[in-house]
């Protein structure tokens, strides 16, 4: 049976950023553990973004939107991560990653540790929670879709590298927004440094 602990539960300092931290590590120094494509795909949010103090922040200051999805060998499947943010009907649940290793996707896991952090959005009183998502990634796209959140805007230029990309603004209505303004489309793409 597949274990679903949030970062309470794992202690602050001991939970799964510095378990991966090291875990990252230890598989640069020894690259036969697992495939180059796995290893990247699962660490890249992490250590690619912003670096470790900027996630161990996120921890230290919201653990409750922490949680992580353990194997029952100690494997980890997959983890997520957020926060709460804004003032008044602009209070809502930000979903910062997601990541579920490839051996581990099409288990229902992403929607598992989504529904998790929409509870915890709904005991904080949020109006919604959002996530921000590459446009051209049509498969997480379609599963936001079919967990109910929407295409609230575009934001030009949001991610930035070789060659920018836009970014989907999704929301999903919690139920303090009694009349869904929170997911009302804009009619038009902004951009990102207008967010």
């Amino acid at each position: 049976m597949v274990s679903s602990r949030t970062w309470k539960e794992l202690g602050v300092f001991g939970g799964l950023i510095v378990a991966m931290h090291v875990a990252y590590y230890t598989i640069q120094n020894n690259p036969s553990l697992v495939a180059p494509h796995q290893r990247s795909e699962l660490f890249y949010v992490c250590f690619n973004f912003y670096g470790f103090n900027f996630y161990l922040y996120y921890l230290v200051n919201w653990p409750e939107y922490y949680q992580v999805a353990e194997h029952p060998n100690g494997q980890i499947m997959g983890y997520i991560m957020g926060k709460a943010e804004g003032r008044d009907e602009n209070w809502h649940g930000h979903v910062t990653a997601l990541s579920v290793a490839p051996d581990y996707r099409r288990l229902g896991l992403a929607a598992r540790m989504m529904h998790t952090l929409e509870h915890i959005s709904e005991m904080k009183k949020a109006y919604f929670v959002d996530l921000f998502v590459r446009v051209s990634n049509h498969i997480a796209i379609s599963m936001y879709k079919a967990l109910g959140y929407v295409v609230y805007r575009e934001i030009i230029d949001y991610y930035s590298g070789p060659r920018d990309e836009n970014a989907y603004d999704m929301r999903k209505a919690m139920s303090m927004d009694k009349e869904k303004k929170s997911v009302i489309p804009l009619p038009h793409p902004v951009h990102s440094n207008d967010i």
